[in-house]
């Protein structure tokens, strides 16, 4: 049987990678869904937020498509003291930022971006001005047509500009700038409320410089509605990238050295296979041969059939607790990956050798499954809640170099000590993806020169029920935001990552302040700010520690009646993890 599940298994993983990418396919359903009696619902892109999985119910949605339609929303619900939140036509944020919460009869206000998605680039200037609301890769597009690109961008383009720039988004580089895309804007439009003498709602045109400036830029949604973006902008440029595949038993001690020496550098880390994947990515000449594109396999539309029998298979390997066939599957997508230059492609339609040379518009960033018309149903991005496909959580830390180093070598003592084959959940996805980013003038962005490191790995689709190699993976999230101190990114993260948050970041107090100042009555607050932002600590529940919204500090918050017992981390032991036992005593 586990002969038969593995090859079946690897098939389909082979089926979803080599399949050609169908040129029409399901785009995602909109964030935002009301029914006729007028009742609206927000959800994200993935059907379930990383604090719970419940909808989140709104008394009434605003489609503003201008500035103007934006302050008349924002004064209507500050008269009212109605609270407000802002989402895009998107919604890939994982936890709830953008629920305004309130309940039972409160009155709440969302505001959706979904129209107001203009973009205007100045050639002049070298700068683009983008509607909070539009896409990413409508300004990529555009910059490009004039000769020009954008330097930083998020590797995921199925984002819009105000969501990517309130929650620090960012590429890779230590290069310029830097790699988060915030520290590109110059400028910035920002909506908050206001009193009855201001008409309830202002308007702040605010450019680097300004006091609110570095407030403003990573603001979670928390002082009001941005409404346009003004981006710097260089000469169009091309880029050329190789993978290559090394050992990785001088990871640790090389990473600085890799990102120093290539401007787009990043590591994919594949622990339980012991490779690390270093990504040589730099500008190269315009007259370089190549029109390559970046078209990462996971981004792509997907056949529906593929991605649900892998979500069936994977979940029947999880409740077997069949290692052996998930690290077959693991080697599986690497070697998927590893053929087909994981996405690339040369012409624009294959891989053929790298390395692969192609404008910065096309090479920066992917996400094609995102952009695919109404059509064809037979296709999908991977996560699409409608269809059960892969279903997965996103952890993301961000450390100082140093600590980083440490924090690797935790890892692989780790490893040493549980097997490496309890590592193969995360390799399954996409291992542990490092990248960089620069000091960031932005209160709530970076404080120092950051590594940053993205895993996913599966999550149940009963918050009751515990994972395969439980405990390995809650001890890693442990060494890295409880032992090693790393920063959580603001858009991932299960609830767990933001516990301490505020003394993790040198400014919390001079944002805390243009918060008081912008929205004193706290009108763009929310649960989940009130508990991570704000501090404020909820009760730990029965198996509240299998979904990642506790750290377990008895049994009960595991899952005692299926044998998981809270215990000492086998490397780091002050952590408090989830494991396994035939007897409560061992």
């Amino acid at each position: 049987m586990e002969t038969r599940a593995t090859f079946l298994l690897i098939s389909l993983l082979l089926v979803s990678c080599h399949a050609p990418a169908p040129a029409l396919a399901l785009p995602p359903r909109p964030p935002v869904r009301c029914g006729g009696g007028g009742d609206c619902v927000l959800s994200n892109a993935y059907g379930a937020w990383s604090s719970d999985r419940a909808d989140c119910p709104v008394s009434a949605v605003a489609y503003p498509a201008s500035e103007r339609e934006v302050v008349a929303a924002v004064a209507r619900a500050s008269a009212a003291g109605a609270r407000v939140k802002v989402v895009s036509g998107f919604a890939h944020t994982i936890p709830k930022l953008a629920c305004p919460g309130g309940g039972g009869n409160a009155s709440t206000l969302l505001i959706s971006t979904a129209r107001l998605a203009g973009v205007e680039v100045d050639a002049a200037a070298r700068t683009v001005t983008a509607d909070a609301g539009a896409p990413l890769r409508a300004v990529i597009d555009a910059a490009e047509a004039k000769g020009l690109s954008l330097a930083a961008a998020p590797y995921w383009e199925g984002v819009s500009m105000g969501g990517l720039v309130s929650t620090g988004s960012h590429g890779s580089s230590w290069w310029g700038r830097g790699g988060a895309v915030h520290d590109h804007v110059v400028g910035l439009r920002l909506v908050a409320p206001a009193g009855e003498a201001d008409g309830w709602a202002t308007v702040l045109p605010l450019r680097m410089g300004d006091e609110l400036f570095p407030a403003a830029l990573v603001s979670l949604g928390l002082l009001g509605v941005v409404t346009k973006i003004t981006l710097s902008l260089e000469p169009r440029f091309k880029r050329s990238i190789t993978y290559e595949y090394r050992d990785d038993s001088t990871f640790q001690d090389d990473f600085t050295a890799h990102a120093a020496r290539h401007e787009f550098a990043d590591i994919t880390w594949y622990p339980s296979q012991h490779t690390a994947v270093y990504r040589v990515d730099d500008r190269a000449p315009l007259n370089a041969s190549g029109d390559g594109v970046n078209d990462f396999i996971g981004f792509q539309a997907t056949p529906i059939v593929a991605t649900a029998g892998l979500r069936a298979l994977e979940t029947w390997l999880e409740r077997s607790k069949n290692v052996r066939s998930k690290c077959a599957l693991a080697a599986a997508e690497s070697a998927a990956k590893r053929l087909v230059g994981n996405g690339l492609k040369n012409n624009g339609l294959l891989f053929t050798g790298y390395p692969v040379v192609g404008y910065q518009g096309k090479m920066q960033t992917s996400g094609s499954c995102a952009r695919s018309p109404a059509a064809d149903l037979l296709s999908a991005c991977g996560w699409d809640p409608r269809f059960h496909g892969i279903f997965f959580y996103e952890s993301t830390a961000i450390f100082s170099p140093a600590r980083f180093r440490d924090f690797v070598l935790d890892v692989k003592r780790l490893r040493d000590a549980a097997g490496a084959e309890s590592l193969c959940g995360v390799d399954v996805y996409n291992g542990l993806l490092v990248r960089f980013v620069k000091a960031s003038a932005a209160h709530l962005g970076q404080p120092e020169d950051s590594v940053v490191v993205d895993f996913n790995y599966y999550r149940a689709s009963d918050p009751a029920a515990p994972r395969l190699s439980e405990d390995v993976w809650e001890e890693v999230e442990q060494l890295a935001f409880v032992k090693h101190g790393a920063r959580p990114h603001w858009a991932k993260n299960r609830l767990v990552a933001f516990a301490g948050v505020q003394g993790k970041y040198p400014r919390w107090g001079q944002f805390a302040a243009a918060k008081r100042r912008l929205d004193p009555r706290g009108l763009f607050d929310s649960p989940w700010s009130d508990e991570v932002v704000g501090g404020v600590e909820m009760d730990k529940g029965d198996g509240c520690a299998l979904d990642g919204r506790c750290v377990c500090s008895e049994d009960r918050h595991c899952s005692p009646g299926q044998g998981y017992y809270c215990r000492p981390g086998l490397v780091f032991t002050e952590a408090r993890v989830c494991r396994y036992s035939v007897s409560q005593n061992q």
